[in-house]
């Protein structure tokens, strides 16, 4: 078994562990780029945050250490699907992500 790291996410570039990525399809209402990313800005610790789009369909990529919370957010903006959550550290590692 693996030794726990702990990480300073101010020094390391991995300080947030999981590359989240997904699409956002407009449900009932139209898609607000700037809405989205300024809502997972203030409330999601994470970084190198893009989100990208119009108002029927959205991109998000995310670094952050609650891939969940990315996720629950998005699913009450539209339907999502194309979900990536990968394991940074362990891809550094060697490993599969």
């Amino acid at each position: 078994m693996a030794d726990f790291v702990s990480i300073d996410p101010e020094e390391d570039s991995l300080a947030y562990r999981y590359d989240t990525q997904l699409l956002i399809d407009r449900r009932d209402k139209d898609l607000d780029e700037d809405e989205i990313q300024e809502y997972i800005m203030e409330v999601i610790e994470g970084n190198s945050l893009i989100v990208a789009g119009d108002e029927d369909l959205i991109k998000i990529h995310y670094h952050t250490n609650e891939p969940w919370r990315v996720l629950e957010y998005c699913n009450t903006v539209g339907e999502i699907y194309d979900i990536v959550v990968e394991d940074m550290i362990r891809q550094s590692n060697g490993l599969q992500g």
